[in-house]
């Protein structure tokens, strides 16, 4: 599905082998293409090959983490342009900010972002009402942290943003998950903006 969400479809059929039982060989010929597909989106990926997708190899997680990457982005393109990371931080914390909350953050490392604080405040901006504050803790240890994250996420998905994240990416301030989970709800608040 997220090839499939990323890629335009002709492209995509015209280069899989869709042929059904035909084995280890038709796979890989299959994860080859989809490796070449990346490249051609300019993803990096020095010593990949279709092997290693099919093997589920460690490298699998480059192309992913990449797809994913092009996937979120493609949700928040501003005017034909892909915003980059300084973009989205300042984004969200105006909306924070405007809101009368005040989680601002820095960057996608900084380490206040693991009480999810921040992630509910912009969510509670973009749709007001949502979030019930008494479920959250003061974040004061990793269970709660975790608790938090959770918490954070169920609520993104249900204004529906689409998060790829886990708690744990957010209580241990993942800075590649982190920007994943903020531009999927910009993304929401894009699309709430361009009702109006």
């Amino acid at each position: 599905p997220l090839v499939s969400a990323s890629w335009d479809s002709s492209v995509l059929s015209s280069g899989i082998n869709a042929e059904y039982g035909g084995g280890k060989m038709k796979q890989i010929e299959n994860c080859n293409y989809a490796i070449e597909l990346g490249k051609e989106l300019s993803f990096v990926l020095v010593g990949i090959d279709g092997n290693n997708l099919h093997d589920g190899d460690k490298l699998t997680l480059a192309l992913v983490w990449q797809m994913m990457r092009f996937y979120t982005l493609q949700l928040i393109t501003h005017d034909g342009k892909v915003l980059k990371d300084n973009e989205i931080i300042a984004w969200c914390n105006e909306k924070i900010t405007g809101a009368g909350k005040d989680s601002n953050f820095s960057n996608f490392k900084d380490a206040s972002l693991a009480n999810s604080r921040a992630i509910v405040d912009l969510i509670e901006a973009i749709r007001p009402g949502h979030i019930n504050y008494d479920l959250l803790t003061a974040a004061s240890n990793d269970e709660e942290k975790f608790l938090n994250a959770k918490y954070a996420i169920t609520m993104a998905r249900k204004i529906g943003a689409r998060i790829f994240a886990l708690p744990e990416d957010i209580a241990d301030v993942n800075p590649k998950m982190m920007m994943t989970v903020f531009a999927c709800i910009m993304s929401v608040g894009f699309a709430k903006d361009q009702m109006k």
